[in-house]
C-alpha cells in the first residue's frame, strides 16, 4: 500500500494524561486514518483532499493539538492510497481500522466513499467524507457517516436556479442534454435534473448513458448535437470530461452551457484543455474566495506552497479535519460512539461556511457553482458570496 502519514508532535506532551473521568490516559497522538485516491483516475482530486487534510493537521496541531482531558493532544493521520479502486478502499480502511484509529477520513469519488461508508458502519468509527454528492449513500441508515459536501438533490435544484438568476429569460437555454456516466451517481443527479426540468422552464432533449474512461464518446456528442441541445450536464471523472471538451470540439457541437462536475476540479483541466477550458462549469463544494473564517489563511498557505489560492477541493478537505477535531474536544474522550455523537450534534463555523448535519448525516452546507474563465476557476454562484460574472453563452470552439 501507498503510504503517507502525516505527523506533528508537540515534544513536551507526555502520555500519562487523565481522560475526562480519570479512567484512562490518552495517548500521545490522536489517531487518525485515511484513504485516497492518489493515483488512478480520481488522482488529481484526491491530491486536493490530501493538501487539505496536512494543512488542516498543521494549523491544529501548530496549536498544540485537541484538548481531551485538560491537556492538548496533537493529531496523527495515515493517509493510504486506494489508486481509485473501490475494492482497495475497503481493504485499506479496515486495516485502518484495525489499529486503533479514532476517526476515518475519506477521499474523492462517489463510488470510493460508497464502499468507505459500509467499512466505516460496520466497525462503528465515525467517517467525515468529502468530493461525493451521491445522496444514496446516506439512504442506508447510516450512523457513522457524516458528509459536510452538497449532495445530488441540493446540486440538481440549484443547476436551474442558478441559470435562471443567473441568465435573462429571454436568452437562457431550454435544450438540455444530460451525458449520464453508468454509475450510481451519473443516474441518480440524471434523474434529479430531469424530474426537476419541466417545473424549470428546461425540456431534456436526451439522456445519454456512457461507460466510464471510454475512448470515443462521438456518438452521444453527435445525438446532442442533433436534437439541438443548447446546454449539457454531466458527472464525468476528469479523464472523460477532457475526453468529451476534445470530442465535442472536433464535432464542433456549440451548447451554450457546459456543465462538468467533478471533472473540471482539478488545475489540470486548463492544463490540459488551454482556452478549450474555459467556461465549463463545476460545482465543487467550495472556492477560494467565499468569505469565511480562516479562508484568507488557507489560501495564504496554498499560495506559498503551490503558487496559487487553494484548489476547491482542499476547504471541504480542511473543514472535515476541523469537524472531527472539534467533535473530539467536546467528546471529552477518544471513544468512538462518544465522538460520533459529537459530531451528529456539530454547529460550527468553518472554511467552507457554518455546518450542521441532518440526522441522515448530510451537510447543511452551501452550493457553489464555479466556471473557469482565462484559465482561472470564478466562483459564480451565489451572488452573496461574491460571485463574479457569468460567462455566457460559451465562446464557440473556433472564436477562441
Amino acid at each position: 500500500m501507498r503510504t503517507v502519514a502525516v505527523v506533528i508532535t508537540v515534544l513536551w506532551l507526555t502520555a500519562g494524561l487523565p481522560l475526562a473521568g480519570g479512567v484512562a490516559a490518552p495517548p500521545s497522538t490522536i489517531r487518525l486514518g485515511a484513504v485516497v485516491p492518489l493515483t488512478g483516475r480520481y488522482a488529481s482530486g484526491g491530491a486536493q483532499v490530501k493538501v487539505g487534510y496536512e494543512f488542516a493537521l498543521q494549523d491544529i496541531n501548530g496549536r498544540g493539538g485537541v484538548p481531551v482531558g485538560g491537556r492538548r493532544v496533537p493529531l496523527e493521520a495515515t493517509i493510504l492510497d486506494d489508486e481509485s479502486d473501490p475494492t482497495k478502499t475497503v481493504s485499506r480502511l479496515e486495516a485502518l481500522a484495525s489499529e486503533g484509529v479514532v476517526t476515518l477520513l475519506g477521499g474523492f469519488g462517489s463510488d470510493l466513499h460508497a464502499a468507505a461508508a459500509a467499512v466505516a458502519e460496520k466497525n462503528r468509527i465515525p467517517y467525515c467524507g468529502v468530493a461525493f454528492a451521491l445522496h444514496t449513500i446516506h439512504e442506508h441508515g447510516f450512523r457513522y457517516l457524516f458528509s459536510p459536501f452538497p449532495k445530488s438533490p441540493e446540486l440538481a435544484s440549484e443547476t436551474y436556479r442558478f441559470l435562471n438568476a443567473g441568465i435573462p429569460a429571454g436568452e437562457r437555454p431550454r435544450r438540455v442534454a444530460i451525458f449520464q456516466e453508468r454509475t450510481d451517481w451519473g443516474r441518480e443527479l440524471g434523474d434529479l435534473w430531469t424530474a426537476r426540468s419541466r417545473e424549470n422552464g428546461y425540456q431534456i432533449v436526451l439522456r445519454a448513458d456512457y461507460t466510464p474512461l471510454a475512448r470515443d464518446l462521438s456518438d452521444i456528442i453527435l445525438r446532442a448535437k442533433d436534437a439541438g441541445a443548447d446546454a449539457v450536464f454531466s458527472v464525468p471523472t476528469p479523464p472523460d470530461g477532457i475526453t468529451l471538451i476534445r470530442q465535442m470540439k472536433e464535432l464542433d457541437f456549440n451548447p451554450k452551457v457546459i456543465l462538468m462536475i467533478r471533472a473540471a476540479d482539478a488545475v489540470s483541466w486548463t492544463r490540459a484543455l488551454g482556452k478549450d477550458g474555459d467556461g465549463v462549469l463545476l460545482a465543487p463544494g467550495w472556492h477560494h474566495a467565499v468569505p469565511f473564517p480562516g479562508v484568507p489563511e488557507l489560501n495564504a498557505k496554498h499560495e506559498q506552497r503551490f503558487g496559487r489560492p487553494a484548489d476547491v477541493i482542499v476547504g471541504p478537505a480542511y473543514a472535515c479535519v476541523q469537524i472531527v477535531a472539534d467533535a473530539i474536544e467536546r467528546a471529552g474522550r477518544l471513544n468512538h460512539d462518544a465522538i460520533r455523537d459529537a459530531m451528529a450534534a456539530t454547529n460550527m463555523p468553518t472554511v467552507v461556511g457554518p455546518v450542521r448535519f441532518r440526522p441522515d448525516g448530510t451537510g447543511i452546507v452551501p452550493t457553489v457553482f464555479v466556471q473557469w474563465q482565462e484559465g482561472k476557476q470564478e466562483l459564480v454562484w451565489p451572488n452573496a458570496l461574491g460571485a463574479v460574472r457569468l460567462l455566457y453563452p460559451v465562446p464557440p470552439w473556433r472564436g477562441r
